[in-house]
């Protein structure tokens, strides 16, 4: 599995969890968006850092079957840096353009792994991840700033290089599967052409060395081993489902990575995350 990360930038797929927790995991959190729909704070929460007031996202996040894979990329000590929600609603023209993740977090390192995990079917048809691979091996190349509204990215940001679709590789998953993929590796995604949701929870796992460059400390949760270097504002697991010492976390937690996710955008605070 190392070695077809290393040489590709990407592992898929890896089971996770079973279908059926999958299933269970989706109705948890569509359970939680259907009881504050109308609350701009908790969407905004539940957009953001939803992993903060989520207790089952921090179960998934130290499942053995999806942080043992990261453990033989990254290391022992793991923390997670963030965990978002990617929403394709059914037929829908949401998409993400072509880019590499580390572009705006502002780390001085590349020592991150995305784990996918797909909670609805992810197929070519509603609009799976596409890597290019050995993409990874380039540095961080120049993106652009679109803010297009259909554009699931904060900056809507792109690469300004040009990628040939016919060399990317479709991550197609099902529910309960999971990828791996490297911070610099370029991907994309196609709109969900489907009857149904599609759902993917990323979760960023970094090495505590990992540093923001501009002296910023974002939040993190220790998930395996230890941190020997206080990079990070080291959060305890949620309390509860949305408890108010959880929002206030994660309210704090959205402005640091705005500040860190914005900075030089023209048109900042346009977008949450």
């Amino acid at each position: 599995m190392k070695a077809a990360y290393e040489r590709d930038g990407y592992v898929f797929p890896l089971e996770a969890v079973t279908p059926q927790r999958a299933a269970e995991y989706r109705a948890m959190f569509e359970s939680v968006e259907a009881a504050n729909a109308g609350d701009a704070t908790i969407s905004r929460i539940l957009k953001g850092s939803p992993g903060i007031v989520l207790p089952f996202i921090g179960e998934i996040s130290r499942r053995p079957a999806v942080i043992e894979p990261v453990r033989t990329i990254l290391g022992d000590d793991l923390l997670v840096i963030g965990a978002n929600f990617f929403i394709k609603e059914p037929t829908t023209p949401a998409f993400v353009s072509w880019h590499q993740d580390l572009t705006y977090w502002g780390y001085d390192d590349a020592l991150e792994v995305t784990a996918w995990v797909a909670l609805s079917p992810a197929t070519s048809h509603s609009g799976c991840m596409r890597f290019i691979p050995r993409s990874h091996r380039s540095e961080i190349v120049e993106h652009r700033d679109t803010f297009e509204e259909s554009n699931l990215l904060s900056r809507g940001q792109m690469l300004t290089v040009e990628v040939d679709e016919a060399d990317a590789v479709d991550v197609t998953l099902q529910p309960g599967e999971m990828s791996l993929h490297h911070g610099r590796l370029f991907h994309a995604s196609h709109p969900n052409a489907s009857a149904d949701r599609r759902i993917g929870l990323a979760i960023r796992y970094v090495a505590p060395s990992m540093r923001q460059v501009n002296g910023l400390t974002p939040s993190a949760h220790l998930v395996a081993g230890e941190d020997r270097y206080g990079h990070f504002r080291l959060l305890e697991p949620p309390t509860g489902v949305l408890t108010p010492a959880d929002i206030e976390n994660a309210l704090q937690a959205i402005s640091v990575q705005e500040r860190i996710g914005y900075e030089g955008a023209a048109d900042r605070g346009r977008r949450i995350t």
